[in-house]
C-alpha cells in the first residue's frame, strides 16, 4: 500500500478473492497487506490499513499488486523501487490499481508493456512517461504486467483473473454475490458515454463535444466544430443553449482549463507548458482565463496542492 492509496481499489480488488474462496468452499487464494515499513497505511479517505508486514520481509510472492491513490506521481521511494524489480526479476506478476501505474513505471517496470490508469490521471501520465504504451482501457494485461484503472474497475480484473483460472461459473458466482451485473472487459470504456455523463441525447451535440474533448492541445474554431458535425456555427450556438445553457465557446473553454486543472494538480510540467498542451497560445492569456474560471491564478492552485512548494516527485523521495 502506498499512502494515500484508493480504499475503494483496494477492497475492489480484495473482496473478489475471498468471495472466490467462500463460492468454492476451499482456499483458492491468499493474501498479505505489506507496507514500506510494516507500519499502518492510511487510505485517501483517511482510515488506516494494518500492514502484516513490511516488504523486506515478504513471503514467496506469485503477485505483486501496489495500489495508490492521491498523489502517486510524487511517490519516489527507492526502497519499494527496489524491491518490486527485484520480484519482476525473480518472476512475480507485477500490477498496479488506480493511481498505482505511475510507482510502476517510476520503477522502470513498465518499460515495453501496455499499462492503463484511471482516466483522470490519463494525461498527466502520458506527460511524465511519453514512451509508455498507455491505452484508456479499463484494465490492461500484458504478459507479466496488469495495471487497472481503478475504483470497481479492480473488480472486473479480479474476475477476470478468477474465470481465467477457476473458470466462468466461479467468476460468475462471485459476481453475483458482488451484486456486479456484468463483468465488464478491458478494453471497455472506463468514462461513462458523453449521453450519460451529461444527460443530453442530441447525437450532434454528442459529437461536437466529442470534438472539442479530441482536441484540446490544438483547439478547434466553432466553425471547424461545426463543420465536423454537419451543421453551421448558428446552429451549434443554439443547441448548446438549448441543452447545456451556454455556449459553445464556453463550454470548450471550461473543458480545456479543466484539463490544465488536472496537469497542474497531478504533473510537474511548467505552467508555461500546461498552457500550451491545453490549446492556449501564451502562459499570461491561460492565467487570466484561469483565474477568471477558477478564482486563482495557475500558480496559486499549483501552491494549494503543494503548500510547501517542493513541486515534483523530488519532494518525496526517500533514500
Amino acid at each position: 500500500l502506498i499512502p494515500n492509496f484508493s480504499m475503494s481499489a483496494f477492497t475492489a480488488m480484495l473482496e473478489p478473492m475471498r468471495l472466490a474462496n467462500y463460492s468454492t468452499g476451499r482456499t483458492v487464494y491468499e493474501w498479505e497487506v505489506l507496507s514500506r515499513d510494516g507500519e499502518p497505511v492510511t487510505a485517501s479517505n483517511g482510515v488506516r490499513v494494518i500492514a502484516d508486514r513490511g516488504v523486506a520481509d515478504a513471503p514467496h510472492l506469485e503477485n505483486v499488486v501496489v495500489c495508490s491513490g492521491l498523489d502517486a506521481q510524487l511517490f519516489h521511494d527507492n526502497v519499494v523501487f527496489g524491491w518490486l524489480r527485484r520480484w519482476a526479476r525473480e518472476g512475480a506478476h507485477v500490477g498496479a490499481v488506480c493511481t498505482g501505474a505511475h510507482v510502476l513505471a517510476h520503477a522502470g517496470l513498465l518499460n515495453g508493456y501496455r499499462c492503463t490508469i484511471h482516466w483522470e490521471n490519463l494525461e498527466s501520465f502520458r506527460e511524465a512517461f511519453p514512451d509508455l504504451d498507455i491505452q484508456p482501457e479499463l484494465f490492461e494485461v500484458d504478459r507479466d504486467r496488469f495495471t487497472c484503472a481503478g475504483g470497481v474497475a479492480a473488480s472486473d480484473m479480479m474476475l477476470t483473473e478468477i474465470a481465467r483460472r477457476h473458470g466462468a461459473e466461479t467468476a460468475a458466482a462471485v459476481s453475483e454475490l458482488f451484486m456486479h451485473e456484468r463483468i465488464r472487459e478491458g478494453h471497455d470504456n472506463q468514462r461513462l458515454p458523453l449521453q450519460a455523463r451529461l444527460r443530453i441525447s442530441h447525437p450532434r451535440l454528442i459529437q461536437a463535444i466529442a470534438e472539442m474533448e479530441h482536441n484540446v492541445e490544438e483547439a478547434l474554431t466553432r466553425e471547424e466544430i461545426a463543420a465536423r458535425v454537419g451543421l453551421s456555427r448558428r446552429q451549434l450556438e443554439r443547441l448548446f443553449r438549448r441543452y447545456l445553457n451556454t455556449s459553445p465557446a464556453r463550454y470548450y473553454l471550461r473543458l480545456r482549463l479543466e484539463r490544465a486543472r488536472l496537469l497542474l494538480t497531478q504533473s510537474t510540467m511548467p505552467v508555461t507548458e500546461i498552457a500550451f498542451a491545453c490549446g492556449f497560445t501564451s502562459a499570461s492569456h491561460f492565467s487570466k482565463c484561469y483565474r477568471d474560471m477558477f478564482t486563482r491564478t495557475p500558480r496559486d492552485e499549483r501552491r494549494v496542492r503543494d503548500p510547501a512548494g517542493n513541486g515534483g516527485a523530488a519532494a518525496a523521495t526517500v533514500q
